[in-house]
């Protein structure tokens, strides 16, 4: 199975965090099949480079968003044409 889900990236106390596809038994941090856009809660562009195409098709060949990507991606009030 196939999840969109954030990866983190950055440093020790400054998180950056990659929006990817990856599948569902690879860890966190591992190995992704696609990058989708970031998100950065300390900055005040917090989602940056966001390609709503992508997750779109990804969405439409069967991956599931995460709570956490759906809640972010539904506050900042982005939609996904599924």
């Amino acid at each position: 199975m196939i999840k969109i889900r954030l990866a983190r990236r950055g440093r020790t106390k400054r998180p950056v965090y990659s929006i990817v596809a990856a599948k569902s038994t690879s860890p966190r941090d591992g190995r992704f099949l696609d990058k989708l856009g970031q998100y950065d809660p300390l900055s005040k562009d917090v989602l940056k480079q966001i390609n709503v195409e992508g997750i779109s098709k990804w969405i439409k060949t069967g991956a599931i968003l995460t709570d956490t990507v759906k809640s972010l991606l539904k506050k900042h009030k982005i939609q996904i044409n599924c």
